[in-house]
């Protein structure tokens, strides 16, 4: 299948490695600034010869008409990228969040119906193993009643990271730390709590990083559909070095927790039935490197057999737009001061760029 990449920052390599190891044929990958483009191409060592360098992706897909592509640009260009392959017959996979606006997320998925292609979102978390061994047992009923869930995405971000780019932090363009570092951990605490919110009260506050437009602290508590509740911890303030991305699912029957750097370790497995917690904890527990974890291949070889078996992909636009949209409702407590109602229709990140004024610290 032919291959394309879309923005050639961070989480690049993780794309070009992922469509490597899945057999993809990589014809081209795209990057607006020509000298990072430059540079990118010779750091993820891709060949001139078998790869073409564009600036503008109109002219990627028209000039080399690729079968799948990966959009890892800025949040706010992603929409827009993204609707623009869905109608050059692309099939694509956009990292998150897979839009600022939950219109923009809406238009997203029609088009993609429309147009019979597939549409995915990297929320690359739920392919860990202990993640994966986490909801099946709640699939399973294992752990009981579902009586609450923790996610806690403590994690650490400097001003070297927001100078790196003039988009990160922005409401335009990236949002703040909930929008960004913990919506994956956001995703997988709706997945595993049955997706169907009743309600969102939140606050949020920018403390140490008074040259970013967002917040770089949020704490929440969900009210879920099936009785459950959900408390959200996310920020970017650690002392020197993300410290645990942590999901932990409490039931009548059971507790477990996942735990590492992007949950990517099973220490806790306390259930009713089961003998040999250490083993289970050994078994479904794998390294990580960084915070990115090691899930792209894995969301890769589900896209491409979504596609072989004309399926939806395991995380489609759907679920994107379920994280995307919890994620809004957190600013939209957090700035009404009140619960909010789920489901929201619309809303967009720029709605909350007055939240913080020049300097909080």
């Amino acid at each position: 299948m032919r291959y394309a990449l879309i923005g050639l920052g961070r989480i690049a390599p993780n794309h070009i490695r992922a469509a490597k190891s899945n057999g993809l044929e990589i014809v081209a990958v795209c990057c607006r600034d020509p000298e990072e483009l430059r540079l990118a191409m010779k750091r993820l060592e891709l060949d001139h010869s078998k790869v073409r360098a564009y600036t503008d992706h109109r002219r990627l897909l028209s000039e080399c008409a690729p079968e799948l592509v990966a959009v890892a640009t800025s949040s706010g260009a992603h929409a827009q990228i993204a609707l623009d392959c869905i109608d050059s017959g692309a099939n694509v996979l956009v990292e998150k969040p897979m839009a600022m606006s939950l219109e923009d997320a809406d238009e997203m998925i029609r088009r993609a119906a429309l147009k019979k292609v597939k549409l995915g979102v990297c929320h690359q978390n739920r392919f860990n193993k202990a993640i994966q061994k986490m909801h099946q047992a709640v699939e399973d009923q294992a752990l009981g009643r579902m009586l609450y869930g923790t996610i806690q995405v403590r994690w650490s971000r400097g001003e070297a990271y927001y100078r790196q780019a003039a988009w990160r932090g922005t409401w335009a363009d990236d949002g703040g730390c909930l929008m960004n570092q913990c919506i994956h951990g956001i995703d997988l605490l709706r997945w595993m709590m049955g997706n169907d919110v009743i309600d969102v009260t939140a606050v949020t506050a920018r403390q140490r990083h008074p040259y970013i437009e967002g917040e770089d602290l949020g704490l929440a508590i969900v009210r879920f559909a099936n009785g459950g509740y959900g408390m959200i911890e996310g920020t970017v303030n650690c002392y020197d070095d993300d410290f645990e991305e942590r999901l932990c699912l409490f039931g009548t029957e059971g507790t477990v927790c996942v735990g590492g750097l992007a949950t990517n370790r099973m220490e806790t497995w306390h259930v009713r039935g089961e003998t040999d917690a250490d083993a289970v904890c050994r078994e479904n527990s794998q390294e990580s490197e960084n915070v990115y974890g090691s899930g792209h291949d894995l969301v890769y070889a589900d896209m491409l057999q979504a596609v072989a078996e004309d399926r939806s992909p395991a995380i489609d636009g759907q679920a994107g737009r379920r994280a995307l949209e919890l994620v809004l409702a957190i600013y939209a407590s957090a700035q009404q001061g009140q619960p909010i109602s789920l489901p929201l229709l619309k809303g967009s990140a720029l709605a909350f760029r007055s939240d913080f004024g020049a300097d909080d610290s």
